[in-house]
């Protein structure tokens, strides 16, 4: 098997056999890279690239923004409103090309990450514990 090959089944393996906490943090952390990634598109003049990071970054929020059950626990509206404010943001900064307001939405979403990646790693599942 070639080693692309390989990568992509270690890729889908592993998003096969993630717990849902894990999932959401692949999901962020892929979110923090095509942001990352898209700003640096719009830096470039790479407008293609940008917009097809920017709309892929649209994408997982979406995904997010459908699996949220704000009703779930007390800080849930407040993150729908945050995935709302995102994909309005990333919206007009793919339109404008506006590589300051990728960057703005990428820092609201790594502390978001980093917090999912703390409470996916305290929980005794993730932790191999019972």
């Amino acid at each position: 098997m070639s080693s692309p090959a390989l990568r992509q089944r270690y890729l889908a393996d592993s998003v096969t056999t993630a717990t849902p906490g894990r999932l959401l943090v692949m999901l962020y952390d892929r979110l923090c890279l095509d942001l990352a990634r898209g700003a640096d598109a719009v830096d470039a003049g790479d407008r293609s690239a940008a917009s097809e990071l920017l709309l892929h970054a649209q994408d997982i929020l979406l995904e997010l923004q459908g699996s949220l059950r704000p009703e779930a626990w007390e800080g849930g509206k407040d993150l729908a409103g945050i995935y709302a404010f995102l994909l309005a943001a990333l919206m007009r900064a793919n339109i404008a090309q506006d590589a300051a307001a990728v960057r703005a939405a990428l820092g609201i979403v790594e502390p978001l990450r980093d917090a999912w990646r703390e409470a996916v790693e305290a929980l005794p599942a993730a932790n191999g514990k019972s």
